[in-house]
């Protein structure tokens, strides 16, 4: 009987075991379902959280199976038109905002001269840039879409530097991005005026930086990114830490719509909205992790407060995700939510990656 009870205090002694913490649970959802060798789109996004030495399912480079399946070459020589196709026949992304496999293999530390086997021949990663150069057009990449392309130019172009597109217009970079952050600033101008006037949110209605894909938090580190140049912060001064302000601010606008959406939707629009918050506060951390890595930028104690908070909203997101059974219904989703699988994996990936910038 004794033994009995010993085994039994011993049994209630134990701690249970450690639940896996939201970067755990996020990049184990990453690794698992961006793998795949026949989704480009979702293998960038593991790239973007794993580096280059990411690996598809079928035990490949990523990078490589990204340029030796899915890119296309017309013509031949030093001119021959590189590109990727925004989707493929059975609707699969490929690169569905232009350059975004560019900027990952860039982002990802590949060097210019790395050379990969495409159709056609092999392929540098250097002569995809200078494609890049010469399919670039202003009004492209200063729309909601062109952060990606501007994001990539910025890790190759110094401040100063120009280049000749395939128009024959002469382009200098700098002028580009002081014209990208003054998008930036007219796109985040309502809530510019809602953080002066301290209103508690600024209702998201589609409009101003809500028209640009994840919430513009990539044209936000497109911009940011150019600032890493010494030369340009001084440049931009108080401008560019007036537009840091403003996405501390989306922090607690944003959240405390998310809370009230999710107080009020029926059962079946709760997982739209909590992906939804995987995806802002998930692109928050990684943007700010980007900004301070990227450029020795020191958030304030209150901004360090906001960081903290931001990181238990989205750990609660991902635990009621989670609870939800949504990680475990990829499969089913793939098929009757296509657009949620896909967030489900391109924002577990940004907010793992997010997370592990401020571990």
């Amino acid at each position: 009987m004794a033994s009995v009870t010993l085994a039994l205090f011993a049994l209630l002694a134990t701690p249970p075991p450690a639940r896996p913490s939201a970067e755990e649970v996020l990049r184990t959802q990453c690794r698992t379902w961006a793998a795949d060798p026949k989704n480009p789109w979702a293998l960038a996004h593991g790239i973007a959280l794993e580096g280059r030495g990411f690996k598809a399912r079928d035990g490949r480079s990523a990078s490589d199976v990204i340029v030796s399946d899915f890119l296309r070459r017309e013509g031949s020589g030093p001119q021959a038109d590189l590109r990727f196709e925004p989707f493929a026949a059975d609707g699969t992304p490929i690169e569905p905002h232009p350059n975004l496999q560019v900027k990952t293999l860039l982002l990802a530390g590949h060097p210019l001269s790395k050379s990969f086997q495409a159709s056609g021949g092999p392929v540098t990663l250097g002569a995809l840039v200078e494609d890049l150069k010469r399919d670039f057009r202003r009004e492209s990449a200063l729309s909601p879409h062109g952060a990606w392309t501007l994001d990539a130019l910025s890790h190759v172009l110094p401040p100063g530097a120009t280049f000749t597109n395939g128009a024959g217009e002469s382009i200098r970079f700098d002028a580009v991005m002081d014209e990208a952050l003054a998008l930036l600033e007219r796109e985040h101008a309502e809530l510019l005026a809602g953080m002066k006037a301290r209103l508690p949110q600024v209702p998201k209605r589609k409009q101003g930086i809500y028209t640009h894909p994840c919430g513009g938090l990539h044209f936000f580190q497109a911009v940011t990114t150019h600032a890493r140049h010494p030369a340009v912060r001084k440049a931009w001064g108080p401008r560019l830490d007036t537009q840091v302000d403003v996405l501390f601010y989306r922090l607690g606008s944003e959240s405390r719509q998310y809370d009230a959406a999710l107080t009020s939707s029926p059962p079946e629009y709760r997982l739209p909205v909590l992906i939804q918050m995987v995806k802002f506060y998930g692109h928050f951390l990684e943007a700010l992790g980007r900004y301070r890595e990227e450029t020795g930028w020191k958030p304030t104690p209150a901004q360090t407060r906001s960081v903290e908070q931001a990181r238990a909203l989205l750990d609660g997101a991902v635990r009621r995700l989670d609870t939800s059974g949504a990680f475990r219904d990829m499969t089913s989703l793939q098929s009757t939510r296509p657009q949620l699988y896909l967030d489900l994996i391109g924002d577990s990936c940004h907010a793992a990656h997010g997370l592990g910038y401020w571990r």
